[in-house]
């Protein structure tokens, strides 16, 4: 054979075999389940797989499919907004974790209203998604917003379709302001809608579309999913008494009475925080993982990426309007929860 011919093949055989060997050490790990930490879990993602070449394949498919797949052991974890309670983690071998902070706000689609202009108290989200509440043009509605062009329509409410944990969220508040909220309707990844006009969507991208498409429609979705479209969203009255509007100021304020350490599983809602400058509706996305994982080193590289990404990717977390997990909470996290995930 050609020497040129022999160097050639070699030259082609150790490149074939060195793309074989970058293919087989690159970790795939597979998630599901919330929406609500999509957006920055995607950007966390591409950070990640810029810096170590593993990638992320997580499926943004709702809380509760996330938990059905993490329980079913189809994904290396599962995102929820609702958190599992401390029993079931410890029946099925789990841990959880919070993995970041965010806001669910209330969208609408009204014609002439700017975002932040509509004013909504507590009783009056609760009654509209109620259906007590049927028309823009409610006494209640227009005592709260005076001078504010509110037209004279039906509302068409628009919530999820999925199991949901921005459901779980939204629903938690209400059933802490609104007594009969809490007595007829209670909260979970999915409730009996009352409204009689009600559309619905899945995930926070389904009611996001749905909303921007509706005329007079009012919705509910993580706050980056409003941002990302260009929605308008409600200022809210909090504990406090005062009207406040969502961001990532407003969430750390509603956050930072949390000591997630003091609650089993780290399993807490934080709707309805007290603070003059807490948004009502603020909620957390919680990691799912198994103990004793049947793929160990996808397990490993999961814990890796959630340290990247609660270290190193606070910033990017800061740009979408989420809130990062203090240090203090991410050693608690490394040391109490991480340490009981066998990974050899």
């Amino acid at each position: 054979m050609n020497i040129n011919l022999k160097k050639a093949l070699s030259i082609a055989l150790l490149t074939a075999t060195a793309t074989a060997t970058m293919a087989v050490s690159a970790a795939e790990m597979t998630g599901a389940g919330s929406s609500f930490i999509y957006p920055v879990l995607s950007k966390w993602s591409e950070a990640y797989k810029a810096k170590t070449g593993n990638n992320l394949n997580y499926q943004s498919i709702g809380s509760g499919g996330g938990i059905k797949q993490i329980n079913a052991k189809t994904v290396d974890f599962g995102a929820t907004d609702d958190p599992v309670k401390a029993d079931d983690l410890q029946a099925k071998g789990q841990v959880q974790f919070p993995a970041i902070v965010g806001g669910v706000v209330a969208v609408v689609n009204l014609d002439g209203v700017k975002p932040g202009e509509l004013k909504l108290s507590p009783d009056v989200l609760a009654k509209i998604f109620q259906g007590v509440i049927i028309s823009w043009n409610d006494k209640r509605i227009l005592a709260l917003n005076p001078g504010v062009n509110i037209p004279a329509n039906v509302i068409n409410v628009v919530t999820r379709s999925d199991g949901s944990g921005t459901t779980a969220i939204f629903t938690n508040y209400l059933s802490k302001v609104s007594p009969s909220w809490k007595e007829e309707v209670g909260f979970g990844k999915t409730v009996n809608w009352p409204a009689t006009s009600t559309v619905s969507g899945k995930g926070n991208e389904g009611v996001a579309a749905n909303v921007t498409r509706v005329k007079n429609s009012i919705g509910y979705v993580e706050y980056a999913f409003a941002k990302k479209n260009n929605m308008t969203y409600a200022s809210l009255q909090n504990a406090e008494g005062k009207f406040v509007l969502p961001d990532d100021t407003t969430f750390a304020a509603a956050a930072s009475g949390t000591d997630w350490t003091k609650f089993p599983g780290m399993a807490t809602f934080i709707t309805n925080a007290p603070g003059a400058n807490a948004w009502p509706i603020t909620g957390a996305t919680f990691i799912v993982m198994y103990k004793n994982p049947s793929d160990k080193a996808k397990a490993a590289e999961v814990m890796k990426f959630f340290d990247f990404g609660l270290k190193q990717g606070k910033q990017l977390a800061t740009d979408l309007d989420y809130v990062p997990l203090p240090d203090e909470t991410i050693n608690y996290i490394e040391k109490t929860v991480w340490s009981q995930v066998i990974t050899k």
